[in-house]
Parts: C-alpha cells; sequence; structure tokens
C-alpha cells in the first residue's frame, strides 16, 4: 500500500508559462484578451498573489485556467468536487504550464463566488459527513456572507493552496477585514493564495504581489498605483465631488 506524502509549507506554485505555439487562434477567446494575447510567464509570490483589472480583463478566467491545472473543478470545491452545472470554462489551461514546487499541499480549493451556489448545492447532496467540514449547518440555510465565512473559518487548512476568485462579493467591508485576519493566519500555517479581487481592502494585503490586468497586458503593480485604490481614496476624500462629477457626466452622456 502506497503511503500518503505528508504535506509541508508552502509555496507551491512558482510561476506559470503560457505556451503560445498551442494558441490555435490569437483572435478568438480567451487568447484575444490583451492581458493573455501578451502573457509569457509570471511569477507568484510565495504567499499571497492578487490578480486585478477591470470586468472583463481576463483575471477570472486565468485564474478558472490555473485551477483546472492544479486538477481543481472549474465551477470551485476541492479535487474532490466534479460536478458541473454547465461546462462553461475556457479551454486556456490547456495552454499553460504550470512549475510547481517540490513542496506537498496538505489541501488545495477553488473558490469562484459567482458558482459557490452550485457547490453549496453538491455539499448538501453529498451528504451530513462533508458539511461537517463546513461547520455542520446548511450553506443555503446562511447568508450569502455567512456561507462564504462558514468555508473560510472551517473547511480551510494547515499548509494549503487556494485559489479564490472575488472572495469579497458577499462580504461587508468589516468582513473583508476579518477574512484578512484569516488569510494572515493561514498564511502563517504554510498557505498560499492566488486571488483575483476588486476589492482595496483585499488588495491592501502586505508584502503581496499585485498583477494589474489590462489593455497593456500583465505587470506587477504596487497597491497603491492600483485604479481601485485611487477611486476608491478620490471617493472618499470628497464623495459630493466625487458624485457631481460622475452624474454630470451620466447626465451629459443622456442628453446627448
Amino acid at each position: 500500500m502506497a503511503r500518503k506524502r505528508r504535506s509541508t509549507p508552502g509555496p507551491y506554485l512558482l510561476h506559470l508559462e503560457l505556451l503560445r505555439e498551442r494558441i490555435p487562434d490569437f483572435n478568438c477567446f480567451p487568447y484575444n484578451l490583451p492581458a493573455i494575447h501578451g502573457l509569457t510567464a509570471l511569477p507568484f509570490h510565495p504567499k499571497v498573489t492578487f490578480f486585478v483589472g477591470e470586468n472583463g480583463s481576463g483575471k477570472s478566467t486565468l485564474l478558472e485556467a490555473i485551477a483546472v491545472e492544479c486538477g481543481l473543478n472549474p465551477e470551485g470545491g476541492s479535487r474532490n468536487f466534479n460536478f458541473a452545472t454547465r461546462a462553461s470554462h475556457s479551454p486556456l489551461g490547456e495552454c499553460l504550464r504550470l512549475s510547481k514546487a517540490p513542496a506537498m499541499p496538505g489541501d488545495s480549493y477553488f473558490l469562484r463566488a459567482e458558482s459557490f451556489y452550485n457547490v453549496a448545492t453538491e455539499i448538501e447532496r453529498l451528504g451530513t459527513d462533508l458539511l461537517l467540514a463546513y461547520g455542520g449547518k446548511s450553506l443555503h440555510e446562511q447568508s450569502h456572507g455567512e456561507s462564504f465565512f462558514a468555508l473560510f473559518e472551517n473547511r480551510f487548512r494547515d499548509n494549503g493552496l487556494y485559489l479564490m476568485d472575488e472572495p469579497e462579493a458577499a462580504l461587508s467591508p468589516k468582513r473583508q477585514l476579518q477574512f484578512l485576519r484569516l488569510l494572515h493566519d493561514y498564511v502563517r500555517r504554510g498557505g498560499q493564495f492566488v486571488i483575483a479581487t476588486h476589492s482595496p481592502i483585499i488588495l491592501a494585503y502586505p508584502d503581496a504581489r499585485i498583477y494589474q490586468l489590462d489593455g497593456n497586458g500583465v505587470r506587477e503593480v504596487a497597491y497603491t498605483d492600483t485604479e481601485h485604490y485611487a477611486v476608491t481614496r478620490a471617493f472618499l476624500s470628497n464623495p459630493q465631488r466625487s458624485l457631481a462629477t460622475s452624474l454630470s457626466d451620466m447626465n451629459e452622456t443622456e442628453s446627448s
């Protein structure tokens, strides 16, 4: 009987490489996205890597492809989840090569905010024993934010690899700060995270690597150079002026 490998602290993912020779057509989605089109290699931070960008920039598509290449279900969950409500993931993973460290994660999980309802349904279908790993209470009988936190607090383990697409989607600002506390604890317990987010609160996690995905491709940026930080800072410093400018622009567009 083969002996199960013992998990060790991360990092687990070192870098990814786009295998351009495998891409069938750069004019087709998702290869026509500027962030994907210009991608060559991308190193991961040993603890926390963020993908940030506007809607449609490709950050979720890239994260999903990484999850698939790590053996995780594209709709979310652990390696043991293999359900498919609707097969909608892109073939990008077939064109990626992940460089992995010798370290072996003790756990891995893909949180995809938009399909977490489907994951919660699958958990209930699989029975009570699995539900205990999420706190023992039906995720459907909790608010969206409570069910997310049940996952964060109960399901994650030491020495884990966690890929997360918009974990802030159901969280209040206060809950986002609590999430950062949990994130920091899991990092200290040997975990590695790759997170796509719009949250300037979550992006503020110290000593992380932030990749901006936009029309110019993919590049590493400082926290204070992200558009999310700049827009939020400008708004909070003078909400009235920001609203006046935004609503004035909207009125001009409607009248033209």
